[in-house]
């Protein structure tokens, strides 16, 4: 059977299954509640719509769980493929499996461990498309992206797409953890230009991180301090007359507390960013822990849209570089009244 055979079955599949909802059994109200199990419910409900074979099985699942067993998994899961790695399968975005995993995965983790909310709700839009810039500041997975755009479907039933670093894609350690095509079936886009381009093309909303990889690569020492902003989100807001909402994120700094990014770890094992903090012993111990992020409350201030952002399409590249850099300024100054500092 051809490879767009497959494809069709497997979309066919989702499409079908989607009408049987996944129902929370005792075991996944476990995983939720023990750290290392968190990659078991992302994998569980994958499998619950899609056909994996390639996919972790029960036994793999226990191992997750004992420390150290998920080296033993990995062996167990790449003796099973026959010596090999797992598929690399590109998926397209599909609406309806975001909902699936919001309504089914998400909601009690946003809820009960994020417990992330909305504040000034009045600065939201009501049309689309949006670019809606954040602070991002996790040095973990990418929970205060998730948890913004789980909470702005939630308010308005918009199907929003964060701009992802490309390690969510391709990385060799992120085809293990997570079903194939993961990130980009959630509605993922790559960050490099010509998907960013096409997304604001799309007239899609899109969630984006303004200071790049520069964000979580400053560590905890600098947590409250804005990094340089690039330019790309300003330029395709000015050519495609896009507008752009900024948010102000408080708490997710403490998603992993305590980090010191280590450069030269970070380029030896090519991620984008290696935080090393007292949690990377458990890390060590429970690699299945690399979704997780410590229990904190992710507040989020919606700031008016700033229309002057989209005046001209045919800004010179100067001009663009001063607006972002404004608008760093004032985002920074909100993030300082927010704190309390003068």
């Amino acid at each position: 059977m051809s490879n767009q055979g497959c494809e069709n079955i497997l979309n066919i599949d989702a499409e079908t299954s989607l009408f049987d909802s996944y129902k929370f059994s005792w075991f996944d109200w476990f995983c939720l509640w023990y750290p290392p199990g968190w990659l078991i419910l992302f994998n569980r409900h994958w499998q619950h719509y899609h056909s994996d074979p390639d996919g972790w099985n029960w036994w793999e699942y226990l191992l997750f769980l004992l420390p150290g067993g998920f080296y033993l998994a990995m062996l167990s899961r790449w003796l099973r493929l026959g010596f090999r790695a797992p598929r690399k399968e590109i998926g397209e975005f599909e609406p309806k499996y975001q909902q699936a995993f919001r309504d089914e995965i998400l909601a009690p983790i946003v809820k009960y461990y994020f417990q992330g909310e909305l504040q000034q709700l009045e600065n939201l839009p009501e049309t689309e498309p949006l670019i809606v810039a954040m602070n991002h500041a996790g040095m973990s997975f990418p929970w205060d992206f998730i948890t913004l755009a789980y909470l702005l479907s939630q308010e308005k039933g918009w199907a929003v797409q964060p701009l992802a670093g490309l390690s969510l894609f391709e990385h060799p350690w992120v085809i293990w953890w997570l079903p194939p095509g993961w990130s980009r079936v959630l509605g993922g886009v790559r960050a490099k230009w010509n998907d960013f381009e096409g997304a604001i093309q799309q007239r899609k909303i899109v969630l984006y991180a303004p200071e790049g990889l520069r964000g979580p690569q400053k560590g905890w020492q600098k947590r409250y301090q804005l990094e340089k902003f690039d330019v790309s989100f300003m330029q395709l807001s000015d050519r495609y007359q896009v507008p752009i909402v900024p948010v102000i994120c408080i708490g997710n700094e403490s998603l992993h507390p305590w980090t010191r990014n280590l450069k030269k770890l970070q380029s030896l094992f090519k991620l984008p960013f290696l935080p090393l903090s007292p949690l990377m012993v458990l890390l060590l111990l429970f690699p299945s822990m690399g979704v997780w992020a410590m229990k904190t409350r992710l507040r989020y201030f919606i700031q008016p849209v700033e229309q002057n952002l989209v005046a001209g399409q045919n800004t010179e590249r100067a001009i663009v570089y001063q607006k972002a850099q404004t608008l760093r300024e004032k985002m920074q100054m909100q993030i300082n009244q927010l704190r309390g500092v003068p």
